[in-house]
């Protein structure tokens, strides 16, 4: 009888580590998104939307200032500077909140965690990413003096 309730206990036990376990995975974003990327998440195209950073007249701003995207969709932001001066594209909340497969500058693929981006003038950038937390979140240019005369944004991602 004893080694019936022990076997009994060991497998209440192993239930409650699996619930907490699944509750886990079921809760954080990142956890549930990632178990998502071995399947048709990367298979999928990418929506490509495009911002400047800047304009050939060399006002300071983004081009557009407001960025809208869902949680859990591929993106590819296509990200220009026609000015005449380096710009930032800094957005670190954003960033800590996606998933990033890859940044390409030139002929260079990044990898990894990317919290801001450096646009000499005349240059471009692609950044490939899956949004997968919902909320608002601020885009500025860093360069001093930048974000005062008004090169900011907003980035909103939606829920699934």
């Amino acid at each position: 009888m004893e080694i019936f309730y022990t076997g009994l206990i060991l497998i209440r036990r192993s239930c409650v580590i699996l619930t907490l376990l699944l509750g886990l995975v079921l809760s954080h974003p990142r956890l549930a998104i990632a178990a998502n990327f071995t399947g048709d998440l990367l298979k999928q195209p990418a929506t490509e939307i495009t911002v400047s950073l800047g304009n050939s007249a060399n006002e300071l701003k983004f081009e557009p200032n407001h960025l809208d995207f869902v949680a859990g969709k591929r993106y590819q932001l296509k990200l220009t500077n026609p000015s005449q001066m380096k710009h930032y594209f800094t957005a670190k909340d954003f960033a800590d909140v996606i998933w990033t497969q890859k940044v390409e500058a030139g002929k260079v693929e990044i990898k990894g965690a990317i919290h801001e981006l450096e646009l000499k003038p005349g240059a471009i950038a692609e950044w490939v990413f899956v949004p997968m937390k919902p909320g608002k979140y601020s885009l500025r240019c860093s360069i001093p003096g930048h974000t005062e005369a008004g090169m900011t944004g907003e980035i909103m991602i939606a829920g699934k």
